[in-house]
């Protein structure tokens, strides 16, 4: 029976799941949004809501326990200037997880990890040498 074992152990020992997680949760902080397989959006998703309740508190406290589960200060700093104060007015489900589908290679489900109130920007496009003239000569004919 698993009465009260709520770890997902994703076939890792205790210390390498821990790092995986730290891992994952830091890379969520900096870029905002990380694809990877379902089954470690599900096990990440607790330690990401948690890091972002203690984020909330901005104590000495809550910052050291945040430095101790994540282990980056960069990733931590990042969480307690942006992230923690974001979501100040939020009580709680910080992220969300999107599923995409199988992975070609070894058909493991795949998902995006997000924070819920995160707005991808579109990339810029690339101009190339030859439509940069044609753009020049377009906001110069615009201007006029």
């Amino acid at each position: 029976m698993r009465h009260r074992k709520k770890t997902t152990k994703l076939g890792r020992t205790s210390e390498h799941r821990d790092a995986l997680l730290s891992g994952l949760v830091c890379n969520l902080v900096k870029a905002r949004r990380i694809t990877t397989t379902l089954a470690k959006a599900k096990a990440a998703r607790p330690v990401a809501e948690r890091m972002v309740t203690l984020a909330k508190r901005n104590t000495l406290h809550s910052r050291r326990r945040a430095v101790s589960v994540l282990r980056q200060p960069e990733a931590v700093n990042t969480l307690f200037t942006a992230i923690g104060p974001a979501m100040q007015s939020r009580a709680g489900g910080y992220t969300r997880i999107l599923k995409l589908g199988k992975r070609a290679s070894d058909s493991s489900e795949m998902a995006i990890l997000e924070w819920v109130d995160f707005v991808p920007v579109a990339p810029k496009k690339k101009v190339e040498k030859g439509d940069k003239a044609k753009a020049g000569d377009k906001e110069a004919a615009a201007s006029k």
